[in-house]
This record gives structure tokens, sequence and C-alpha cells, in this order.
């Protein structure tokens, strides 16, 4: 019965782990010991279609996520590692076609960035991210602009950093 009752409690706290919505993340940051300050320059909006939010909120998710992330200071020039880059695409086109036209829209947003790290040369990089959001044709860009541009940046700024200081 005792045995019963502790598989009964076992289980159920597995359960209940499982629907709480809890999760668990680990993330392996490759960052060299010595390094103490990191510099990200603002991203220049350089695509032919221009969102005028869109520079100040990449190159402000960029610091957050180092600033919530590591322990480095946030300057403006000169840190140990370094990031620049620039808006190269912002673009709506058509995802999905039904009836003859669009059922689906995409905005697709690519940055390119060029990340120096002065302790360590070999992590250096210059490359290109770009991600997208589809959403109903049924809706207009302006009505859906906001949050799909938090979405994408979002992926994008993990991107960066998976990229500039993740140890996968």
């Amino acid at each position: 019965m005792k045995k019963t009752v502790f598989h009964f409690f076992v289980i159920l706290s597995f359960i209940s782990i499982a629907c709480s919505g809890i999760k668990y993340s680990v993330i392996g940051i490759d960052i060299p010991a010595d390094a103490q300050a990191v510099s990200i320059k603002t991203f220049q909006n350089n695509a032919s279609l221009v969102n005028l939010k869109l520079s100040n909120q990449i190159t402000s998710m960029l610091k957050d996520k180092f600033q919530s992330q590591t322990k480095l200071n946030i300057i403006d020039s000169q840190g140990d590692l370094q990031f620049e880059g620039e808006i190269t695409n912002y673009a709506i086109s058509a995802a999905a076609i039904g009836e003859d036209k669009a059922a689906m829209n995409r905005l697709t947003i690519t940055v390119r960035v060029t990340y120096v790290n002065k302790l360590d040369e070999t992590k250096n990089f210059e490359q290109s991210f770009s991600r997208y959001a589809d959403y109903s044709s049924s809706k207009t860009l302006s009505q859906v602009e906001d949050e799909l541009v938090d979405q994408i940046c979002e992926v994008l700024i993990d991107d960066i950093f998976s990229k500039a200081v993740g140890n996968w």
C-alpha cells in the first residue's frame, strides 16, 4: 500500500511539473574570463523599406541580452567584445497563395552583424541573420507590425548572441 501511494505521488508530481509551464534552460556561454566589457554600436537601418523604431529596438535588445545574460559592462566603444551592424532588409512578401491572392503575408527582417572578440580572434565573424513571421492577409501590416517585429527581433537577438558567445 505504501509503495502504491508513493508511486501515485511521484506520478502526480511529474504531471504537475509538466503542466505548470515551468521551463528549464541550459545556456552555454563562452566568454573569455578576462573580458570586462562589450560595446554595441547602433545598428544602422539601410533597408529599402524602413521601420523607424527598428534600429533602436535591435540595438537595445542586444544590449539588454548581454546585460541580463552576462556580467559584462556595456560601453560605447572599444569593448573586449564589439558589435556593429546594419539592417539590410525589411520586406513584406506573399507567404501562401489562396484563390489567386495572398492568403498569408510574410514580414522578413535581415541584419548583417560584424563581431570582434579582441581576446580571441578565432571567434570574429561577419554574418547576415534573417528571420520572418507570417500573418493573415486579412490584416494590414500596421495592425500586426509591432507584435511581429518584437517576435522576429527576439529570435534574431538570440541568434546573434548564440553565434557570438554560445558554447554549442
